[in-house]
């Protein structure tokens, strides 16, 4: 058993007959009343997200989890293949687990949250950022520009992202997996 003070980013929880990964969490402690903690928990089991607050001191449930490097090798309608890049085992995800399946490339290295009492996959980390390349998109038109003005492109995974007017085929983008945003233009 752990408590509030405890709480941190990726902390797997059991919460209301579920397992929960905490996604952000903010301490309050306002000038009247006792301090209690805000939180952002996503379920593992249907990737629900769930707004709680739990009130400082509050015992919690930690799941005990293990963290193994997985490469990602492709994918056959929802469900999605991974290996694990010590052992060469292989496991299959489903869909709803992923936070970003669309970005998705294959020989991506993730890390996937594994519970070492069942051991059975419960979340998967997506690095950071991630570098595609735009397949297409509609050419920029000199002079048809805004502040900030973006088109739809499509990169090679088959994600649909909004990109800068000077963004064309072929060039190679750097998305944010988090929000599945624009970056930057990579040059190599």
């Amino acid at each position: 058993m752990a408590s509030t003070a405890d709480i941190r980013n990726g902390l797997c929880i059991k919460h209301n007959h579920d397992i929960y990964k905490i996604i952000e969490f903010l301490h309050v402690k306002p000038g009247k009343g006792p301090a209690f903690v805000r939180t952002k928990l996503k379920s593992l089991t249907n990737g629900k997200v769930l707004d709680n607050t739990f009130s400082a001191g509050h015992k919690i449930d930690v799941v005990r989890v293990e963290t193994h490097t997985f490469q990602f090798l492709y994918s056959e309608g929802s469900e999605f293949y991974f290996m694990n890049t010590e052992s060469f085992e292989q496991i299959t995800l489903n869909r709803d687990i992923l936070d970003a399946p669309d970005l998705l490339k294959e020989g991506t290295l993730v890390m996937v949250q594994i519970n070492t009492e069942t051991d059975l996959p419960l979340s998967v980390d997506m690095p950071a950022s991630i570098v595609l390349e735009v397949t297409y998109t509609e050419p920029g038109v000199k002079g048809n520009t805004a502040t900030n003005a973006t088109k739809p492109a499509k990169v090679e995974t088959g994600a649909s992202v909004n990109v800068p007017l000077f963004i064309n085929e072929g060039d190679k983008i750097k998305i944010d997996t988090a929000t599945g945003n624009y970056m930057e233009r990579v040059k190599e």
